[in-house]
């Protein structure tokens, strides 16, 4: 088996891989504070939950938004499973073509989603990915990343909202029983939700005219089955966007299982490789 793990702002995503398919994921809240033994029995328990023993695990791959965490989940999955794990970063091979002005300031989890993007939907593809922040990705019908935008969050727009006006409550985000709230709280659930799923079916009819081609849009992220029903235009939902594509990245820079030695070096990205795009 093969472990994929996502480590974002707010939670740590884990997908186990047994011949090319996943076989579960699980979500836990992303700590800063822990180090990489705590790290290594949370780890642990969570194969548990699922029935996977440790020494199951052949190897693995971490991408992080969080540097301070990458090398220390790194290192509590090699503790844990006596494999290696590879972790995503400058000079990996991704085959993803990147055309921004400085490639290497794309996020992990968003090359990641691309790699993916590109791999399993009908090109073009706008990709937007409803996390911590919001991203929107568009990779063109030749497969090469052209850019996006990025906006505030569906939590973190709540948050600032209900810290900068003194009269708005701190609300749970859910899907809004109306349109038009009757309350403040619903309110506040409608404009978020219909305001989210609006700006999204604005933004792929603006992306699709600047490609000057219908594209595919996919959605993806934590909070893609909240905003995904309330969209108008068609979108995919694939809640495993990321993972899948995090696999697909370490199929790329591990050789057959025949040719592996019993230790591969690991790999550091550093400052005088950041000319070098994720290739």
């Amino acid at each position: 088996m093969v472990l994929a793990i996502d480590i974002g702002n707010s939670d740590i995503v884990l997908g186990g891989y047994e011949n090319d398919t996943l076989r579960f994921t699980s979500r836990c809240g992303t700590d800063r504070r822990k180090t990489a033994d705590e790290y290594a029995l949370l780890f642990k328990g969570i194969l548990e939950l699922y029935n996977v023993s440790p020494r199951q695990i052949k190897g693995g791959i971490v991408a992080s938004v969080v540097p301070s965490l990458r090398i220390i989940v790194q290192q509590a999955m090699e503790r844990l499973t006596h494999a290696t794990f590879l972790t995503l970063a400058a000079g990996r091979k991704t085959g993803l073509n990147i055309r921004l002005d400085w490639p290497t300031e794309l996020g992990n989890d968003l090359v990641a989603d691309a790699v993916a993007a590109v791999d399993r939907y009908p090109k073009p593809v706008i990709i937007m990915d409803l996390g911590t922040a919001t991203a929107v990705l568009v990779v063109d019908k030749k497969g090469a990343y052209l850019g996006g935008m990025l906006h505030p969050g569906l939590r973190i727009s709540l948050e600032a909202l209900s810290v900068s006006a003194d009269q708005l409550p701190s609300i749970m985000l859910k899907a809004p029983e109306r349109l038009i709230g009757r309350n403040t709280e619903e309110c506040m659930q409608a404009g978020a939700v219909y305001g989210c799923a609006a700006m999204l079916d604005g933004l792929i009819d603006r992306l699709e005219g600047e490609l000057g081609e219908p594209a595919t849009a996919v959605i993806t992220g934590g909070f893609a089955p909240l905003i995904a029903p309330y969209c108008r235009r068609e979108v995919v939902v694939d809640e495993n966007l990321l993972l899948n594509g995090l696999y697909i990245i370490y199929k790329k820079n591990t050789p057959p299982a025949a040719e592996q030695p019993d230790r591969i070096p690991l790999v550091f990205s550093a400052p005088m490789w950041y000319n070098q795009c994720y290739k």
